[in-house]
């Protein structure tokens, strides 16, 4: 059995903490210590706890000690692996990321990557992660680092920057439930009883969120083929994968798969994330230009409410699992972070989509900007697999969304509001803003998020710019 040590930035995470814990249980090859670090030290110390309680677990096959520190340069010494999740901000700042644009018109169903939202939200997260890769250079610069923080391509950008030696991928869920949505489509046309989603092999390509599937084999079936037939029956009234045509009504991360279908049907390729994350790099007019419209195409929009809400439970949830209220229970999820660490420390191979800088993997987009494609994750290496061309419509929405990411980092790099706007005005979801009402929406935005800003940014003087 191997021992390695993981540094879990945001250690105190009341959800991607207990997956990956689980996770680590159930992988037999490995154990070791996993060092928790947090701003919020009590979430940690819970945490704690509920990996002490894992442990005891029956069906526990990998125990890990489980240790809290209060300065990050001790989690990170001598570390093996560097897991990054965290929030930037409080849900607060959240609120004014998500709804603030609301006033203009401009709805956004998730708020952490694309829009006015994923600007702002970025605009708070990069100086943070400009000092993580400080620390990883200095302290354990040969770890492998794993980002599960959004937004994703940007913070995996500040990362290489920051540190260009540095051995970094992001990872993102997103792509698995296409891949499900695959499976369903299987099923249906071709009777093919319960086929696994790593049965299949995607060509994906694209930016975080903004992911595209141009080839999917079962086999020697090309499942793109039977797509046609399956959205003559679903197009109208739309499939979810992971439930009825209608849980998106019931649960806000759900939707039917309508705008998926519909760009595929417009730009001949599928989308790979999920249809709330997809309409954000999409010109609002299209699927987010009122309640009605999202309603028809069949997603929810994400509120901060019901995010504080959760939060709250999730909370409530984790003081009992650590005071043993409640029990808890050891199941893998379909998250493959475990299984990539794995497949660095030799175990085995895998391929999996992961958000990397661009090498050549996509010939089309520039140099070093960070695109998510297909890797190859073997013996101490992860190394991205040349991609198929996007068609040439599809290649053009992402390398809007690319530069505007690269315009944003620079700016926040610079400290240059200018900058910084020159990519929140070009904003697909922005398109119908005056530039006088963009600047305006763009200060209102910045005084209100002012508090995680100030010790980076110098506001009054970058404001009086626009």
């Amino acid at each position: 059995m191997k021992r390695i040590k993981i540094a879990y930035i945001g250690g105190g995470s009341k959800q991607w903490a207990r997956v990956f814990m689980n996770d680590l249980a159930l992988a037999e090859e490995l154990s070791g210590e996993i060092g928790l670090y947090d701003i919020d030290i009590e979430a940690a110390k819970r945490n704690q706890k509920i990996g002490e309680r894992i442990n005891q677990c029956a069906n526990t096959i990998s125990r890990f000690d489980y240790v809290v520190y209060d300065k990050i340069d001790e989690a990170l010494k001598n570390a093996d692996f560097v897991v990054m999740s965290i929030l930037p901000g409080t849900f607060e700042e959240m609120r004014s990321d998500v709804h603030l644009p609301e006033k203009y018109g401009i709805y956004q169903s998730v708020g952490d990557t694309a829009g006015p939202g994923g600007v702002l939200r970025a605009m708070r997260t990069v100086p943070i992660y400009q000092e993580f890769a400080e620390k990883v250079k200095q302290i354990c610069p040969d770890a492998w680092v794993i980002n599960f923080t959004n937004p994703m391509s940007i913070c995996v950008k500040a990362l290489y920057d920051t540190f260009p030696e540095i051995k970094a991928f992001g990872c993102c869920h997103e792509v698995f439930h296409t891949q499900d949505f695959l499976c369903c489509v299987l099923s249906e046309e071709l009777g093919i009883e319960k086929p696994n989603r790593k049965e299949i092999y995607t060509d994906v390509s694209g930016i975080n969120h903004f992911t595209w599937i141009t080839k999917a084999q079962y086999g020697d079936i090309d499942i793109l083929k039977l797509l046609p037939s399956f959205m003559e029956k679903h197009y109208e009234e739309g499939f979810y994968e992971h439930g009825d045509k209608d849980q998106y009504k019931r649960d806000t991360f759900a939707y039917g798969n309508r705008v998926k279908m519909n760009m595929y049907k417009t730009f001949g390729a599928l989308g790979a994330a999920g249809d709330r994350h997809l309409v954000e790099f999409m010109n609002h007019k299209w699927y987010l230009s009122s309640p009605e419209t999202i309603d028809k195409w069949k997603f929810a929009l994400t509120t901060v409410d019901f995010r504080v809400k959760q939060m709250k439970e999730r909370i409530e949830e984790s003081i009992a699992l650590a005071e043993g209220i409640k029990p808890v229970e050891v199941k893998k999820s379909d998250e493959e972070a475990v299984e990539l660490m794995k497949a660095i420390l030799g175990f085995e191979t895998r391929v999996s989509n992961v958000n990397m800088p661009n090498r050549g993997q996509m010939p089309d987009m520039p140099y070093g900007a960070i695109v998510e494609t297909n890797a190859v994750f073997s013996n101490n290496q992860v190394c991205p697999v040349t991609a198929a061309p996007l068609p040439t419509a599809a290649k053009n929405l992402v390398l809007r969304g690319l530069y505007n990411i690269e315009d944003c980092f620079e700016g926040i790099k610079n400290r240059d509001f200018g900058q910084i706007f020159t990519s929140f005005v070009n904003q697909p979801l922005c398109a119908s803003l005056s530039k006088e009402e963009a600047a305006e929406l763009f200060k209102e935005m910045v005084l209100h998020t002012r508090k995680y800003l100030d010790e980076y940014y110098d506001v009054e003087k970058e404001l009086e710019k626009l």
